[in-house]
């Protein structure tokens, strides 16, 4: 990943590379153009000076005729012709032949030449001259070398200057960011964020403050609910629990009645526990839980082994076990514990009578095994209320319950069947 002023120098420096391959023939069609032109004018100059001074001589025809023919000979460049009717038009070309002064033969030279009408002792002559015409190739070569020259040397200040400037100019919005990560909504503690003159970054701190305050206000809300839902519910359940235990000890009912009571009993104590688990995941949900203690998970792990011995032996159950000693991690031990203890007490619910369980804790994560048929439904496995098999004993939230502690902690958990057996397993 490139940050933005990468991706913003990147683009920069692909289009100024194009402007200046661009410049190139740009250059070459500009200075030939100007040669070209400057030639011409240098030519009628030539015409114009070389009829003054043959008209300036005042020789008679015949002896001009034998001036014209030896002005020929040391001229191949320029001609003079005697010519009847003059010209209708001066011509203007450009032509590649060798160059007769050349010592390198064989060598290919360009020519701009002018053919235009001159007047010698009144008399109509064609006058040819032809200037070689420098090479524009070299010249633009040159230019284009320090045109490459330039071109680096603003490449290379633009990338300094943007590193220099970059830590000054986003330097408001690096503040802000780290202060975001280091945000805690638990905390409920408002970001101070630094004053800044750039009108994006201030807009940006002012919504961002704007977004906090709503939701720390929201998250207090809920906090509260959840407090109070706690309690306000907690207390009519506690009433109607000791009511049906009074109820289930009176000697005056009759045998379908204590059934009854009992099946409301088993209903409430359902209910509380699911209760409970919703308010838990309200809690975990809203980060009302700190994370931050350093745990001993293999002493979490072998407590709630030894507590559910008693659920092994209820549904005979082997129990085998792989506990690395010394395994610390960074969370909530509370909620460590409830993780453990909800993934084993699955793995017991839906273990066969007879069937086994393994319990395996390495440093890089925790494992439950218990033996089974067929795989699980992953798409249901961690929805809430979903079941998996026919035993309703749950409150449907244990997995969920585990999925979201684990969201809590950053760790990763995962369910795999291999072997006859079904695998979950945490990774730190």
């Amino acid at each position: 990943m490139k940050n933005l002023l990468q991706k913003s120098l990147n683009q920069l420096t692909i289009f100024a590379f194009i402007v200046f391959a661009l410049s190139v023939p740009s250059y070459f069609l500009l200075v030939d153009w100007i040669w070209l032109k400057e030639l011409d004018e240098n030519n009628y100059l030539i015409a114009e000076r070389i009829e003054n001074e043959f008209n300036e001589q005042n020789i008679s025809d015949e002896k001009l005729a034998e001036n014209i023919k030896f002005w020929n000979e040391i001229q191949p460049v320029s001609k003079i012709e005697y010519a009847e009717q003059p010209l209708l038009k001066d011509s203007l070309y450009t032509i590649r032949r060798e160059n007769s002064y050349s010592s390198r033969k064989d060598v290919i030279d360009r020519f701009r030449g002018l053919k235009t009408n001159i007047k010698i002792n009144n008399q109509n002559y064609v006058l040819v001259v032809e200037t070689n015409v420098e090479e524009t190739e070299e010249t633009v070569a040159y230019i284009a070398m320090v045109t490459l020259l330039f071109f680096l040397i603003l490449i290379v200040g633009f990338w300094i200057l943007n590193r220099r400037l970059s830590k000054k100019i986003w330097q408001p919005f690096q503040d802000t960011l780290q202060k975001l990560k280091s945000f805690q909504l638990n905390s409920q503690k408002q970001i101070e964020f630094q004053e800044t003159d750039t009108i994006e970054f201030a807009e940006l701190n002012a919504t961002l403050d704007k977004l906090l305050q709503h939701s720390i206000t929201t998250y207090k809300n809920q906090k509260e609910f959840t407090e109070n839902a706690s309690h306000e519910l907690q207390t009519p359940l506690a009433v109607l629990k000791n009511k049906l235990d009074i109820l289930l000890q009176s000697n005056d009912l009759t045998e379908r009645q204590y059934h009854i009571a009992e099946e409301m009993n088993k209903a409430l104590i359902r209910s509380s526990r699911i209760n409970k688990n919703l308010l838990l995941l309200a809690k975990i949900e809203n980060s009302q839980f700190n994370n931050s203690e350093l745990i001993s998970f293999d002493t979490l792990v072998i407590q709630s082994m030894d507590a559910l011995q008693e659920h092994f032996k209820e549904k005979n159950i082997s129990i085998g076990s792989h506990i690395l000693p010394d395994v610390e991690v960074k969370g909530n031990s509370g909620l460590t514990e409830v993780l453990i203890n909800n993934l084993i007490i699955n793995a017991i619910r839906h273990t066969a009578p007879g069937g086994a369980v393994r319990v395996v804790l390495e440093k890089s994560g925790f494992e439950v095994r218990n033996s089974g048929e067929h795989p699980l439904n992953t798409e249901l496995l961690f929805k809430r209320f979903s079941r998996m098999s026919a035993d309703n004993s749950g409150s449907g939230l244990g997995l969920s319950i585990v999925q979201e502690i684990c969201r809590l902690h950053q760790w990763n958990v995962k369910y795999g069947f291999e072997n006859n057996e079904h695998i979950f397993s945490v990774t730190f």
